[in-house]
């Protein structure tokens, strides 16, 4: 279908700004790589598998949106580390939302288990609200835009 002749974008979506930012392949996997714990440019790489070009492109974007840091480990020869920032680390429950869809819809392979505390409990991503703190389901969810109209989630 071509989207051209879907109407014009929702003014302000949030969306659209995130994916402006973060849509693309590589800028998931370098915040994936992020949250594992490397930092340095090879690490990033190998983690990857993004050509040189490329991750030096997708680093230098991220570091201009303020989703990562770059921090000098090395004065000669200059070296830098990256790390998230406060943007960079709010992604974190995104990438966790879109591994559980990846296994559930996209992978074949063994899953990545997200645990916590000792043993591991697994992790999964649920909306509660915010103000009673309770799941939210399907049925009662809807989105107010910024023109005021209200639209259903899930319909």
């Amino acid at each position: 279908m071509d989207v051209s002749q879907e109407g014009p974008p929702r003014a302000g979506c949030s969306i659209a700004a995130a994916l402006a930012v973060v849509g693309d392949r590589w800028s998931l996997l370098v915040v994936r790589e992020l949250l594992y714990g490397a930092h340095r440019y090879g690490e990033i790489a190998r983690g990857t598998g993004a050509a040189t070009d490329v991750l030096a492109a997708r680093l230098k974007r991220l570091v201009e949106a303020g989703v990562v840091d770059r921090r000098l480990y090395s004065q000669r020869p200059p070296r830098w580390e990256y790390h998230l920032s406060e943007a960079g680390q709010e992604l974190a429950p995104v990438l966790v939302v879109l591994l559980r869809w990846g296994d559930r819809w996209a992978n074949d392979q063994v899953p990545v288990v997200l645990e916590h505390g000792e043993p591991g409990h697994p992790l999964v991503p649920v909306l509660v609200c915010a103000e009673c703190g309770r799941p939210a389901d399907e049925g009662g969810l809807h989105a107010r835009t910024a023109d005021g109209a209200v639209h259903p989630l899930g319909a």
